[in-house]
């Protein structure tokens, strides 16, 4: 037998983690959006614009997903495409009005359900936990 305890193992806890974040997420921002759609509205905020490619990169998405997350926020009138003046085969990403609105209106809940998620650290330990995290990233 191994000493192998799926109730230590890192990314049985970070999973565990992510999940009690998501639920205070949903209950946070109660706007019909996952922490993928949240991550592309932010970022684009953050950018202004973006090629679907980098955003992907930028918010961690592989292809497929980003490209699933683009195709739903534009579908709801979230982002605007159009072709990049550059190399007109490439979309630039960016928020519409209604998308710059709902940013606006959440990125302040967006901020708490951060500090929800580690209200039970004192500010040491957060710090702590970010400068690891960034360690492993």
């Amino acid at each position: 037998m191994t000493d192998y305890r799926l109730d230590d193992q890192i990314g049985f806890i970070l999973r565990q983690v992510y999940q009690r974040h998501a639920v205070l997420f949903s209950d946070g921002l109660g706007e019909d959006l996952t922490p993928m759609q949240w991550a592309v509205l932010a970022k684009l905020a953050e950018l202004g614009t973006s090629s679907q490619n980098l955003l992907g990169r930028l918010t961690a998405m592989d292809v497929a997903t980003v490209k699933g997350v683009v195709e739903r926020l534009s579908r709801r009138g979230l982002i605007e495409t159009r072709p990049d003046e550059e190399d007109r085969r490439r979309l630039v990403l960016s928020l519409s009005a209604s998308g710059e609105a709902l940013y606006a209106q959440l990125v302040a809940k967006a901020s708490a359900v951060t500090d929800l998620t580690l209200a039970p650290l004192d500010e040491a330990e957060r710090s702590t936990l970010r400068s690891l995290l960034d360690k492993l990233r």
